[in-house]
């Protein structure tokens, strides 16, 4: 299934590279600034670069939250990215704490062993049990290139899924001084930490698998 996919447009995020990767893949793409709109859209991404706490000001601002939680209730799929994926969370500690849209468990960290910060450039991203079989990465290798541009991010608790008998919401996991979430996914909210309109075929593949879902 492809139909029609809104770019949710809060005034920030990189919505120029977003609109070129699915249109590579001859998908058209609406942007969305009307919070009222939002529901006419058969799937919609959730992009963000930037601060935690000011793109979250940002989208709450432009009355987005109530029109998010509504389409994820529809079951329909959003997909965040880079940022939008953070926002998913219940809560980041970047510069200050900031409460987050709170459809996936789990909140916004630093990273406390890497390297160099930001994690910036290119990295394998490696399926986990409940992304080996996922949709969203199909026709990826296991271990494919991905590329990053972050200084925070998520953290769930290990025995989440255990305590409620789900599956884990961690799809692909990446090590950069300590293995973090890379890709998530939980019914039909989705999550993406690297930005897969700069990851060259990867990253197309990931978004034309989103398209067919």
């Amino acid at each position: 299934m492809r139909g029609r996919l809104g770019v949710i447009d809060y005034g920030a995020g990189n919505l120029g590279s977003v609109r070129n990767a699915f249109e590579t893949l001859g998908q058209k793409v609406e942007f969305v600034k009307d919070p009222e709109t939002l529901r006419f859209y058969d799937k919609v991404l959730l992009p963000g670069v930037g601060a935690f706490g000011e793109v979250r000001a940002e989208v709450r601002k432009h009355g987005f939250d109530e029109a998010i939680f509504e389409y994820a209730r529809s079951g329909r799929y959003l997909l965040g990215i880079c940022l939008g994926m953070q926002l998913l969370f219940e809560k980041s500690y970047e510069f200050g704490e900031h409460a987050g849209l709170g459809l996936l468990q789990g909140e916004i960290v630093r990273f406390a062993n890497a390297p160099r910060i930001p994690h910036m450039g290119w990295n394998s991203c490696f399926f986990t049990d409940s992304g080996a079989h996922h949709p969203l990465l199909k026709n990826l290798p296991n271990g494919a290139f991905l590329y990053f541009v972050h200084s925070y991010h998520a953290k769930i608790a290990k025995d989440s899924s255990k305590s409620s008998g789900e599956s884990s919401p961690v799809l692909a996991a990446c090590d950069y001084g300590e293995r973090f979430p890379a890709i998530v996914g939980k019914d039909n909210i989705l999550g993406i930490q690297p930005h897969p309109e700069k990851s060259h075929k990867a990253g197309l593949q990931i978004l034309d698998n989103f398209l067919a879902l």
